[in-house]
């Protein structure tokens, strides 16, 4: 079980965390394991890096500090999720893509198939030429033609 705590923003609009006695300005929240399980394991570190709170699930958080680390790590945090690949302009790498995300819709290059991860629970990871890591939460509920073009990858 988590201590206590309270977290803020200042005027300055950095995070400030109270824990008891103790407030610790200057934080911020990471996520632990960003892909596989976005709301658990959340460390809120200090400005030096030293972890100061532990959050198991976010959903355990009170609404009013939940939001304010939530839209910290929505600031932080940049994986936009695929959800319609709405055209490929070659079955051979490189290819670029487009598609359509949770942030509108993009273009992606990519280089090579072995740019594509599976991640588990039919979860994949998808880095294009520039380094940007795109997600597919789950193959099999994109709709088929996305799916036929994916599959030409796999």
């Amino acid at each position: 079980m988590q201590p206590h705590f309270q977290i803020q923003r200042t005027e300055t609009g950095r995070l400030l965390l109270v824990l008891g006695d103790t407030s610790h300005e200057g934080i911020v929240p990471i996520r632990n394991f960003p892909v596989t399980a976005p709301h658990q394991g959340i460390s809120l570190v200090d400005s030096e890096g030293k972890e100061r709170l532990w959050i198991d699930h976010l959903d355990t958080v009170p609404a009013p500090a939940r939001q304010i680390i939530e839209d910290e790590l929505c600031m932080r945090d940049f994986t936009p999720i695929i959800s319609h690949i709405k055209g490929v302009n070659t079955f051979t790498t490189p290819s670029t893509w487009q598609i359509d995300t949770d942030r509108g819709p993009a273009e992606l290059t990519l280089k090579g198939e072995e740019d594509i991860r599976r991640l588990g629970n039919g979860s994949l990871l998808i880095t294009d030429s520039n380094g940007i890591q795109f997600l597919i939460v789950d193959a099999l509920s994109l709709d088929k033609r996305s799916r036929r073009f994916l599959e030409r990858f796999l």
